[in-house]
């Protein structure tokens, strides 16, 4: 039995370069993609509409495959050092990334037979259905290749985007001060304030909420062009990432 185990856990890990590994991996690989395509092809009731019955037994059919793979990963994954311990390392890897997106992808079909729910909360663990597309990552070179480099620049990043954020916060509140008194339906708050904050500083510019004042355009103008600089950076960090990851490998 531990034979078969190991010898499974190497398959759905892809530790050994078989044929077989190759072949159940490439097939999550597409099964994972069609159901995604499926997901979104079931919001256009035209299409849906026409073959409801064709969506309704691939589900299953994906649900009933999906669930297998999960299983066996919790079954055979106590051949991984990190996890030998048969009840404990099966519970710490259930509670690790790949592990809950695995989970979470076959979980909108039993959670309604186990729980009742409305219609509405319904549609919204069909549409839950799309994080299997995260499930990639344990099959794609480029999807770990990401993984890789957002864990080693995790450091970088969250000081990057911790600085975006005090920046933004500082935006919205200095519009607030120069703009609440001429336009205080659309100033507010500064939390109101941080709506036309995060629109400037990704330079998307919706053009709801537009000083008028001149200090507060001159603010604006000078907000913009640091915002440049600003989200250029976490780009920045992970362009050296990649460069890093690549180049070694």
């Amino acid at each position: 039995m531990q034979t078969i185990r190991n010898r499974m856990y190497c398959v759905l890990d892809n530790r050994r370069d078989s044929k077989l590994s190759k072949y159940i991996n490439g097939f999550i690989y597409l099964l994972i993609i069609l159901n995604v395509i499926a997901v979104i092809l079931e919001t256009e009731k035209s299409i849906y509409t026409q073959m409801p019955a064709f969506f309704h037994w691939f589900e299953l059919i994906s649900v009933a495959l999906f669930s297998i793979e999960y299983v066996l990963r919790i079954w055979t994954i106590t051949e991984n050092p990190r996890f030998s311990r048969p009840v404990l390392g099966r519970i710490r890897y259930a509670f690790t990334f790949l592990a809950i997106i695995d989970l979470l992808a076959i979980l909108p079909a039993f959670l309604p037979l186990l729980i009742p729910v409305d219609l509405r909360f319904l549609r919204l663990l069909r549409l839950f259905r799309m994080l299997r597309v995260f499930k990639l990552g344990r099959y794609s070179r480029a999807m770990k290749l990401i993984g890789n480099v957002l864990k080693e620049k995790k450091a970088e990043l969250a000081v990057a985007i911790f600085s975006t954020f005090l920046f933004m916060i500082v935006a919205a509140s200095l519009l607030y001060t120069t703009e609440h008194a001429v336009q205080p339906e659309k100033f507010s708050s500064i939390p109101a304030a941080t709506w036309w904050a995060v629109c400037s500083l990704t330079t998307v510019g919706y053009g709801d909420m537009v000083p008028v004042t001149f200090i507060g355009k001159i603010l604006a103008g000078l907000i913009s062009i640091l915002s440049i600089g600003m989200f250029a950076l976490p780009a920045g960090i992970l362009a050296s990432g990649f460069s890093s990851k690549i180049s070694k490998d």
